[in-house]
């Protein structure tokens, strides 16, 4: 955890040189196009805030008030920059409609060109070793900032692309048209960005592949036993949260039922890190089924 509040710690230090780069391009060209890639760039280093606070909070250890931990605050970290993002598409898309009514020859677009470059290597550096570093240590606030700075790399390229252009053909309205398609992307990224963290906040299934998985280690493992039912699942932040019934002849002693879940449990933890188990031991005859049966 401590590694993954340094990354977000230099995420912010990173997105205000970004912004200070891209807020000079927009300076010496007065490109729409350019403010919107600036103006997104200021959602980043807020972004980038939440997702440090919301690492700290998460870090916290599991208390009264919070048995089950406070993981589920990177969830709300990618909820507030999904927001973020939006709000920042309807700023970009109020300044395109500005300038496309009052359109004005860009003042040095190379130079400008060339600084916007210079913040999108950045950013791309930057994000793909978040993203990379998020899933290894199942971080969602850090996986959420990656993608977003790497969906920033998409548009700023389509910026410069629409700068380009408008050099090339000498046509000013150009300028925020690929502004306003900028807006649009921004806005897609940030509304899925908002749906997918909901989803953890709503203790969303995991993905079948990852279910399935965990099904066959509880069959594999839990030799002895006679049927595992009502697999239930849901991650919160990096932790991931199982719980299931097992079924033992009604025969069997607690130590041996015991053994069975021991033996499952560390077969389990060995594939998926951070994982909380609870496991309900039933005598054969008095199992009640409400879920899917794993063995």
């Amino acid at each position: 955890m401590i590694q993954a509040e340094r990354m977000a710690a230099g995420s912010i230090a990173v997105g205000v040189v970004v912004l200070g780069l891209k807020l000079l391009a927009w300076q010496l060209t007065g490109s729409a196009a350019l403010f919107s890639d600036a103006a997104e760039s200021v959602v980043n280093v807020v972004a980038a805030g939440f997702a440090f606070f919301a690492l700290r909070f998460a870090a916290k250890p599991a208390d009264a008030n919070h048995p089950y931990g406070h993981h589920k605050a990177e969830f709300f970290s990618a909820v507030i920059e999904g927001v973020l993002i939006v709000l920042a598409a309807i700023s970009i898309l109020n300044e395109a409609w500005r300038a496309f009514l009052h359109p004005e020859p860009l003042d040095a677009p190379l130079l400008g060109v060339g600084v916007n470059m210079l913040a999108t290597v950045l950013n791309a550096s930057w994000g793909s070793l978040l993203v990379r570093a998020g899933r290894q240590q199942r971080s969602p606030a850090l996986v959420g900032d990656g993608k977003h700075l790497l969906a920033d790399v998409v548009t700023s390229v389509g910026v410069v692309f629409g700068v380009g252009l408008v050099v090339l053909t000498g046509l000013p309205w150009l300028d925020p048209l690929v502004a306003a398609l900028t807006a649009v992307y921004i806005l897609g990224s940030g509304t899925f960005l908002i749906r997918d963290s909901v989803g953890g906040l709503m203790d969303a299934a995991p993905p079948f592949e990852i279910v399935e998985r965990i099904r066959q280690l509880v069959a594999r493992h839990a030799v002895g036993a006679l049927e595992a039912h009502d697999l239930r699942m849901r991650h919160a932040g990096r932790v991931t949260f199982l719980e299931f019934h097992l079924v033992v002849p009604g025969s069997m002693t607690v130590a041996e039922a015991h053994e069975i879940c021991d033996r499952t449990e560390a077969a389990l933890k060995a594939e998926v890190h951070d994982m909380t188990i609870t496991i309900h031991v039933e005598p054969e005859g008095k199992a009640k089924h409400h879920g899917v049966i794993v063995l």
